[in-house]
C-alpha cells in the first residue's frame, strides 16, 4: 500500500511538468462526458425496457444497462488515455498509439510494429465511429418521422449523414477550439437543459430514488455482472455485453486520444478521478432521469408507448415516446432531435481529428486535405454499411474490429506499467 501511494505522489509531482492546463476544469470535464453520451442518447433506453417489456421488474434491468454504461468503458478509455497523455507529455513522444508501447518496444515503435499497432488503431476508430453514425441517423431519422411525418426510409438517413459530416467538416475544420468546443459546449447547454426539464416536470422523486437505488444496485452486482463462468443469461450476455464491449474498446483510440489531447496539464490523481468516477456518476444520473421516467410512465401510469417500441422493434422512437405523455412535448422532442444530431457531429469531427493525428504521425497540424479525406471517407463508410446491411452490420463491424483492438490494449496496459515503474525510479 506505501509502494502504491509512493508511486502515485511521484507520479503526481510529474504530471504538473506537462505544462499549464490547457482548458478549465469544465471545458475539461465536458468533452470526455460528451464523447460517450453522444452514444447513450441514441441507445440509452433499449436494454432496459427490453427487459421491462419482458419482465415488468426494472430493478435488475437498471444496474444491468449501467453496468454497460459505468466503470468498464471508462476503465478502457482511461488506459489508452493516460498512456498516450503521460507518453506524449512527459515523456515528449508524438500524440500517437504507438507511442504508449514505446517501454515494450523500444525504437522498435518507429518501425513496422508502430506501423500496425496506428493501423490497427485506425480502423478500430473508423468502423466505431462509422457505427455511431448508423445509430444517430437510425434515433434523427426517426425522431423527424415523429414530429414532421418525414419519410424515415434510408434516403433520408443517408441525407442525414452526408448532413452529419459535412458541418463535421466545417467544425474540423475551423480545428479543436474554435469548432469542436464551441459545438460542444452548445450541445451541453441543450442536454443539461432537457435533463432539468425531465426532473423538474417528471416523477423528481422517483428520479433521486432511483438515481441512490441505481447507484447501489449497480456497485453490488457489479461482480456478478463481471463474471462469464457459469450464467445463465447467455442471452443477455452475448447479445448485449459482447457488442459494447467490442464497441467501446473500438472507440477507445478516438475517446482515449481525445481525452489525453484535452487533459494537459492535469495530474493523473486528477485525471484518474475525472476520467472514471465522474462520468460514470453521470450515466447514472442519466440513466435514472430518463429510464426512470419512462419506467415511472409504464408502472404506475399504465402508458404503454414507451414500451412499444422495443416490442416493436423500434427503440430508437423510445426517446420520444417518453417525452410525449410531459409538457411540451413537441418542443422538447425538437431538442431531441438537435441533440442527437449535434452529439454525432461532435463525435464525427473529434474522431476525424484524432484519425488524422494517427495518420500524421502524431502531429496536430497535419494538411488540409487530410483532414477532409477522413471526415468525408468516415461518413461514406457508414452510409455504405448502413444501406449494404443495416444495424445488424453496423454491429457485426464493431465487434470485428473491436477484438483484435483489445489484444493491442492489453499489451499496452503492460507497457504503462513499465513507464510507470520507471519514472517511480
Amino acid at each position: 500500500m506505501a509502494a502504491e501511494t509512493s508511486l502515485i505522489l511521484r507520479i503526481r509531482s510529474l504530471m504538473p511538468s506537462m505544462a499549464p492546463a490547457a482548458f478549465c476544469v469544465a471545458d475539461w470535464i465536458e468533452p470526455i462526458w460528451r464523447e460517450i453520451s453522444s452514444v447513450a442518447f441514441a441507445v440509452w433506453l433499449a436494454r432496459l425496457l427490453t427487459s421491462l417489456a419482458t419482465t415488468a421488474k426494472p430493478a435488475p434491468a437498471m444496474p444491468a444497462t449501467i453496468f454497460h454504461w459505468g466503470l468498464h468503458p471508462w476503465a478502457i478509455y482511461a488506459v489508452v488515455a493516460l498512456a498516450l497523455a503521460f507518453f506524449c507529455y512527459n515523456a515528449k513522444l508524438p500524440l500517437t498509439i504507438r507511442s504508449a508501447f514505446y517501454p515494450l518496444l523500444g525504437e522498435r515503435v518507429w518501425g513496422w510494429w508502430g506501423h500496425i499497432i496506428d493501423i490497427l488503431a485506425v480502423f478500430a476508430t473508423l468502423f466505431g465511429l462509422a457505427t455511431s453514425l448508423g445509430f444517430g441517423a437510425e434515433q434523427a431519422t426517426a425522431g423527424l418521422s415523429y414530429l414532421f411525418d418525414i419519410p424515415s426510409g434510408d434516403g433520408t438517413k443517408v441525407v442525414l449523414i452526408i448532413a452529419i459530416t459535412g458541418v463535421a467538416l466545417v467544425s474540423v475544420l475551423a480545428g479543436l477550439d474554435a469548432g469542436v468546443k464551441r459545438l460542444s459546449e452548445i450541445n451541453m447547454v441543450l442536454a443539461l437543459l432537457l435533463l432539468a426539464f425531465v426532473i423538474a416536470v417528471g416523477p423528481t422523486m422517483t428520479i433521486v430514488q432511483g438515481f441512490f437505488s441505481g447507484l447501489f444496485n449497480y456497485i453490488t452486482t457489479v461482480p456478478q455482472l463481471s463474471n462469464w463462468v457459469g450464467r445463465d443469461d447467455l442471452g443477455f450476455m452475448h447479445g448485449w455485453t459482447t457488442f459494447y464491449w467490442a464497441w467501446w474498446i473500438a472507440w477507445s483510440p478516438f475517446v482515449g486520444m481525445f481525452i489525453a489531447r484535452v487533459s494537459k496539464g492535469r495530474t493523473v490523481r486528477e485525471f484518474i478521478i475525472c476520467v472514471l468516477i465522474v462520468p460514470t456518476l453521470a450515466c447514472v444520473a442519466w440513466m435514472a432521469v430518463f429510464g426512470g421516467t419512462a419506467v415511472e410512465q409504464y408502472m404506475t401510469d399504465g402508458y404503454q408507448g414507451v414500451a412499444q417500441t422495443v416490442k416493436d422493434w423500434t427503440p430508437e422512437l423510445s426517446l420520444f415516446k417518453m417525452l410525449e405523455v410531459l409538457p411540451l412535448a413537441g418542443i422538447t422532442s425538437f431538442i431531441g432531435i438537435v441533440l442527437v444530431i449535434v452529439f454525432f457531429v461532435t463525435s464525427s469531427d473529434s474522431g476525424s481529428l484524432v484519425i488524422d493525428t494517427i495518420t500524421a504521425g502524431g502531429k496536430i497540424d497535419a494538411p488540409v486535405a487530410q483532414r477532409v479525406f477522413w471526415c468525408t471517407f468516415e461518413g461514406l463508410v457508414a452510409i455504405t454499411l448502413l444501406l449494404g446491411g443495416g444495424l445488424g452490420s453496423l454491429q457485426a463491424l464493431a465487434i470485428a474490429t473491436g477484438f483484435p483492438f483489445a489484444i493491442v490494449l492489453l499489451a499496452m496496459c503492460v507497457s504503462l506499467f513499465m513507464g510507470l515503474q520507471k519514472a517511480e525510479r
